[in-house]
């Protein structure tokens, strides 16, 4: 597996990659309908979601995002949590990120899809986000 790495991305209205929907993972049941307000106060409550859980994780990201809208809803999900973007406008993400960090959530890994990650079992993407995570605030201090 290889890394994708970093890219800048600035707020434009290009859109990014894939399929345009929103693969949530590590939130409770009891923290989803949180999120769903964020969305609906900054304007993307017809974005479409999907609530990964423990028994996607060795699913291709592929084949997630091919389920239906909603999947997961209402499952609490023990793994990372991580927001992986697929085909939002760079406006979007920044919203969405910005938004997630004024209502002080636990912060989230955050990942947009490539045509490699795709291609990745969820539990892969997850282990590679925390593992660039780590060496980021280890690069911080």
């Amino acid at each position: 597996m290889s890394a994708a790495g970093f890219e800048k991305v600035s707020p434009s209205d290009e859109r990014m990659y894939g399929p345009r929907m929103l693969m949530i993972c590590g939130f409770s049941s009891e923290i989803q309908p949180n999120f769903v307000k964020l969305l609906e106060i900054i304007g993307l409550s017809d974005m479409p979601k999907i609530w990964v859980t423990e028994a996607q994780a060795g699913s291709l990201i592929s084949d997630v995002l091919a389920l239906e809208d909603n999947t997961g809803w209402g499952e609490s999900s023990g793994l990372p949590r991580a927001i992986i973007m697929c085909g939002l406008t760079q406006k979007e993400l920044h919203l969405l990120m910005s938004g997630s960090r004024q209502t002080g959530m636990k912060p989230p890994l955050w990942a947009t899809l490539t045509p490699t990650s795709e291609n990745w079992a969820v539990q892969d993407l997850l282990k590679e986000l925390a593992a660039e995570h780590a060496a980021m605030q280890q690069r911080k201090s």
